[in-house]
């Protein structure tokens, strides 16, 4: 994305380049972290396609922008990665003073015809269900900080379906400890951007109990202040330093391997996902099941009731 754009617009004083410094830190601050690279590399796409066929990049013409589109649709890319790079050449035309080009007529039908050609339907990460994760769980080595690390992780990321932002950005002060279990304080999460916060309430289970486990993980780490799950040295000896979206994805999708599953239908949102589905055929309401999930739109979180009743009293049951 252009850099500078408080400059670019006007001239400044010494004295407001500090505050020209701390207008540009707010105006970073007003998307995520995640987001501010995705559009990074999105602006940078569109940035090489212009600079390869000699096309100007800002401002740039809805006949660039098409081509653009056309070319990234040829390549294989999902309509939902093509409309999040619409949204980066958008946002740096607005924010260098530019009229955007991605709202011509062209532009819109380009999109219009790739959905059409190539489909919308988002490809989904299988849900782990409560027994599978117990599978997973059964597996690990617990004479290991590894498997201390990952039984807690696997197993808090599934009780209180958290995302993986939410298990990466955790901090031990964010933990309440309670008789009845635990209260997890997510400080920031994928639908609260200004970090308004909210609780998730983790009560003590049975022989899989996410409480014992990261109580467990917590005392061999001996610390009770900065991230909850680290990256660990080669000698198992714990980094100062959380894990990553990425690493915590690697965490699930590797021990599904363990198991002979298929990797690549599993990640990190597959415990989150795993709970939904796993809370709905236990019976669990809708409204008790968004003050864990925490979810916005009801009609996102239907989509697992359906998913966990699609088979009971189905209309065509007993015709063949």
């Amino acid at each position: 994305m252009p850099d500078k754009l408080l400059a670019q617009a006007v001239p400044l004083t010494p004295a407001l380049e500090k505050t020209a410094a701390s207008a540009e830190r707010y105006l970073d601050a007003q998307y995520s972290a995640a987001t501010r690279r995705a559009y990074a590399a999105d602006w940078q796409a569109f940035h090489a396609f212009c600079a390869n066929h000699r096309l100007v990049t800002l401002p740039a013409t809805p006949q660039t922008v098409a081509l653009f589109l056309t070319s990234q649709a040829e390549e294989g890319l999902q309509p939902s990665t093509l409309q999040r790079r619409l949204a980066a050449v958008r946002l740096a035309h607005r924010a260098a003073g530019h009229e955007s080009p991605t709202g011509s007529e062209l532009v819109k039908g380009i999109m219009r015809g790739v959905r059409r050609t190539h489909g919308t339907a988002s490809l989904q990460k299988a849900p782990l269900m409560a027994d599978q994760l117990k599978a997973l769980v059964d597996g690990l080595d617990l004479a290991t900080a590894a498997g201390v690390r990952d039984r807690a992780l696997l197993l808090v990321g599934f009780a209180a379906a958290l995302r993986r932002s939410e298990l990466a950005a955790l901090a031990w002060e964010d933990i309440e400890w309670v008789p009845q279990g635990m209260r997890l304080h997510i400080r920031r999460s994928k639908t609260d951007q200004e970090g308004s916060g909210s609780v998730v309430a983790v009560p003590h289970g049975g022989d899989y109990c996410p409480v014992v486990a990261l109580r467990a993980w917590r005392g061999f780490l001996g610390v009770d202040a900065g991230p909850v799950f680290r990256g660990l040295y080669r000698g198992g000896t714990p980094r100062p330093t959380g894990l990553s979206c990425y690493a915590i994805a690697l965490v699930v999708q590797r021990h599904a391997s363990r198991l002979g599953w298929e990797t690549e239908q599993y990640a990190a949102h597959s415990l989150r996902s795993g709970w939904a589905t796993s809370a709905a055929l236990n019976g669990a309401s809708l409204a008790k099941m968004r003050e864990v999930t925490r979810h916005k739109s009801l009609q996102t979180l239907q989509i697992y009731i359906r998913r966990a009743e699609e088979f009971t009293n189905h209309a065509g049951e007993g015709l063949l």
